[in-house]
């Protein structure tokens, strides 16, 4: 691994768990200096104990605008500049749209698009004062919707809709926008959803094949983090070998 992430710093949304957990600890070890937000406190605890590097935990919800700028402001308050953005924090509450509790829609698109926005837009002016990195955590069904996921792929679709408008604004600055699209990853995301068929479904899907790691996608984040200035990997699709669609 290049030492580029060396005393940057870098904001980790969705830290807690899964994905976010290990692209922290990651970036720890490549030398990066931390924020980390989320909503569970312990568990960001007990990230900062085990992650090798200096880390600041930051009490986030990315669906609160207010909270998304907070955090920002304290990151930077901190260490004095941000030169990387990882939005991972989302959920994923899955089921048919005929008969859905509709509030599980709203709390999707609040967390997954606009959590996704607000910190964005919190962080862009220091992202363009350092010429940094925004990385959103999309997805497979970003790219593929599915019967019983149209919500949850409509807040992907937007994320990378989001994205590459943002990329086209900022690119020409050296703001460099990266979205990561995994595939099936072994983490607690399914265990949110409430439907009973659909958590079933998701659970079969997750025994019928050898899942990705959330290691796996940090490994793609820190790639595209610690390319030099003049490269952006604008795109990292990251499915699971035996993943079909």
């Amino acid at each position: 691994m290049s030492d580029s992430l060396h005393g940057k710093v870098v904001l980790v949304t969705g830290a807690s768990s899964g994905i976010g957990e290990a692209t922290s600890l990651a970036l720890s070890k490549a030398g990066a200096r931390l924020a980390v937000g989320a909503r569970r406190a312990d568990r960001l605890a007990d990230l900062a104990g085990r992650a090798p590097g200096e880390v600041l935990t930051l009490d986030l919800d990315v669906a609160d605008e207010a909270s998304c700028r907070a955090a920002v402001a304290a990151a930077v308050e901190h260490y004095g500049a941000l030169d990387g953005l990882v939005n991972n924090a989302g959920v994923m509450l899955s089921g048919p749209i005929a008969g859905a509790d509709t509030s599980e829609w709203t709390t999707m698109v609040r967390t997954n698009l606009l959590g996704t926005m607000f910190t964005t837009h919190a962080a862009l002016p220091h992202l363009l004062r350092s010429k940094g990195t925004v990385v959103q955590i999309s997805s497979t069904s970003g790219r593929v919707a599915s019967a019983g996921g149209g919500v949850y792929s409509a807040t992907k679709f937007g994320v990378n809709a989001f994205s590459e408008a943002l990329r086209q604004e900022v690119t020409g600055e050296g703001v460099r926008v990266v979205v990561v699209e995994p595939g099936f990853v072994a983490t607690e995301l399914t265990s949110h959803i409430s439907d009973p068929a659909m958590r079933a479904m998701a659970r079969r899907m997750a025994d019928s094949m050898r899942t990705l790691r959330p290691e796996d996608v940090a490994g793609a984040v820190l790639y595209a983090l610690a390319q030099p200035d003049h490269v952006a990997v604008n795109e990292i699709l990251v499915r699971p070998t035996d993943q079909t669609v």
